[in-house]
């Protein structure tokens, strides 16, 4: 998958990963790329992109109605007071990726989110956003970064923070799914307009 936007059956121009199964049509159309704001709806992607680290995003989509209910629709203060009989509980779950590390991590996140000011999570990511106007738009697949500057620094910053399984990949994928950049390839109809404010 290298080259350009790709034309649907509807005829409209996705992304050529958007157009690999129904889930991601939706995702891609509705979803990925659209600014988020709230520090629980950004915990929830954090946590998913981390569950995601060596697996297939649609591995997570397809089982993300699963991971909200295993971990209380991501409210960072229900999550932070799960106990080790929550964590042993969500190892038994097959509606999510039965990972102890990741799950762990998910948890201790939880527990260090919940001592931050409200707002203070949204705050800092959305802080690492790059300027959209200095950016071109990806022409295909392989101009899109899988790091960059930014989401180096941003996992630089969430990790000394105390935060886990934040990588500067994790980050990236993190600051694409919530809006941060806008790599929708040139030509596809989900680019924005204007840049995420």
């Amino acid at each position: 998958m290298s080259g350009g936007a790709v034309a649907g059956p509807d005829g409209r121009l996705r992304c050529p990963w958007g157009l690999s199964t129904e889930d991601y049509v939706t995702y891609h159309d509705e979803e990925w790329g659209r600014p988020v704001h709230g520090d629980d709806a950004l915990f929830e992607r954090l946590s998913l992109e981390a569950f995601q680290s060596g697996l297939s995003w649609i591995t997570i989509l397809r089982r993300r109605e699963g991971f909200r209910q295993a971990f209380a629709d991501f409210r960072i203060a229900s999550v932070a007071a799960f106990t080790d009989a929550d964590k042993e509980r969500l190892l038994g779950d097959p509606g999510i990726i039965r990972n102890r590390l990741k799950i762990e991590a998910t948890v201790s996140n939880a527990q260090v989110l919940a001592g931050w000011p409200a707002g203070e999570l949204d705050a800092l990511i959305w802080s690492y956003a790059p300027d959209q106007a200095g950016r071109r738009a990806p022409r295909t697949i392989a101009d899109v970064p899988a790091v960059t500057d930014e989401s180096t620094a941003l996992s630089k910053d969430l990790k000394k923070r105390g935060l886990r399984f934040v990588g500067p990949t994790t980050a990236y994928a993190l600051m694409q799914a919530c809006g941060l950049v806008d790599d929708h390839l040139a030509g596809c109809m989900a680019r924005r307009a204007t840049p995420a404010t």
